[in-house]
């Protein structure tokens, strides 16, 4: 299979002191958004309305999180006539502070998330200053009391012999497809994640270009049965709710930090690696898990390295990051040196893994050439069979491997 070019990261021409001392700075796949999020507009609703309707706005529809497109690697964008009949001619036609007075859980609100303007088209939607082509993504998936409309808006794009991608991970998109997909996934998995508050237990609403979500203080629906409820005559208060208060009154989209890193040994001519027992045959990958709270960085690699490993790690520095959208992981890269008498490797503390050793550089530089893909898929041509396989470039794990096998720890490391 072949995989997609990595973005380009911004200004990669650009001379500076820190470009001289760093080196070039590394973007990952799923990173690389050509969109301008312009995250100030989300609560202007004039903005919205016009964006919404604009000859050049394109809605990526999601259905189970499954993004509409012709093929594996090409998506596929329409237009606002054609989801006019699942959000109406204009979901932005009232302000926010309505939008929450008239809320009625019964309702189901198709979700449509502004993603934001693509700058490169001068002949987009000018406004203000900001002039670009508007970006949405709208979630199709048939719930509630729009089940009806959904499937016909389904069946449309059936017929145009579309269809929507299924699999957990998508990696064959050009990269800056896979960006906006990715931050139309992880906003629109968000909010099916949290239809009700933390606080109350109560049914929320989705806010703010769909990046926020609130807990009304009325309901215009029985709260018997919450969002199955019966229509009431007037508005029913709803109970008190703590985000009703002060300045946390709102739910952000959630983003979890997790650490990924290329550990090297002390005389550094040798990788750590390791591997899951449900992975194929020959299969390894970088060491990797979640960054707790009240923990730094570094603290979270040194940490992992040895619950899963036995290893001890010295200087940890960040590399490069990740954004995941599975479902919404920040992927911080780093690279691990470990100390001097602490590379012995002992696997009982965290049985995470069937498998963790050393490899030589060679080792490690070889499998990149020719060993490398994502999981199930085959290697590429010259792979021999029972050599080491590694993820393919579309993963953090292979550009930190390959940094590290590239010289990132030599005299003078260069990103």
């Amino acid at each position: 299979m072949t995989h997609p070019v990595l973005p380009e990261p911004a200004f990669p021409n650009l001379d500076s002191m820190l470009s001289r001392k760093f080196g070039k700075e590394v973007a990952n796949y799923f990173s690389g958004s050509p969109l301008n999020r312009v995250s100030f507009l989300r609560t202007d609703h004039t903005f919205l309305s016009a964006a919404l309707k604009h000859p050049t706005t394109s809605f990526l529809l999601f259905n189970n999180l499954n993004p509409l497109a012709k093929d594996p690697s090409h998506l596929s964008y329409v237009s606002y006539a054609d989801v006019e009949l699942l959000i109406g001619q204009d979901p932005y036609s009232k302000s926010e502070e309505q939008v929450i007075a008239e809320y009625n859980s019964t309702i189901t609100i198709p979700q449509l998330l502004f993603l934001g303007l693509d700058e490169r088209n001068k002949q987009g939607l000018t406004y203000n200053v900001y002039t670009g082509s508007p970006y949405f993504a709208l979630d199709v998936t048939p719930k509630g009391s729009i089940t009806s409309q959904a499937e016909y808006l389904i069946q449309i794009m059936q017929s145009r012999g579309l269809k929507f991608l299924e699999g957990r991970i998508q990696a064959s998109l050009p990269a800056q497809d896979a960006a906006i997909y990715a931050q139309g996934r992880a906003l629109l998995d968000w909010n099916a994640r949290n239809p009700f508050c933390a606080q109350c237990g109560q049914p929320t609403l989705s806010i703010n270009a769909g990046t926020k979500r609130t807990c009304p203080p009325k309901d215009m629906a029985s709260l018997k049965g919450a969002i199955g409820g019966t229509v009431g005559a007037t508005p029913t208060e709803r109970p008190d709710c703590a985000t009703r208060k002060g300045i946390s009154n709102l739910s952000f989209p959630r983003t979890d930090p997790t650490v990924i890193m290329a550990v090297v040994s002390a005389d550094g001519k040798r990788v750590l690696i390791g591997r899951q027992k449900r992975w194929p045959p020959y299969w390894y990958s970088a060491l990797a898990g979640f960054v707790e709270p009240a923990e730094s960085v570094e603290e979270a690699v040194r940490r992992e390295v040895w619950e899963e490993s036995g290893v001890k790690l010295g200087r940890v520095v960040v590399h490069s990051t990740q954004p995941w959208p599975y479902p919404a992981n920040l992927m911080i890269g780093a690279v691990g040196q470990s100390i001097p008498g602490g590379e012995e490797i002992v696997l009982k503390h965290d049985p995470e893994l069937e498998d963790a050793r050393w490899a030589e550089l060679d080792e490690v530089r070889e499998a990149l050439r020719v060993g490398t893909s994502a999981l199930g898929e085959s290697a590429q041509e010259g792979y021999k069979e029972g050599n080491l396989r590694l993820p393919a470039a579309t993963a953090i794990a292979n550009q930190l491997l390959a940094a590290v096998v590239g010289g990132f720890v030599g005299e003078s490391p260069k990103i």
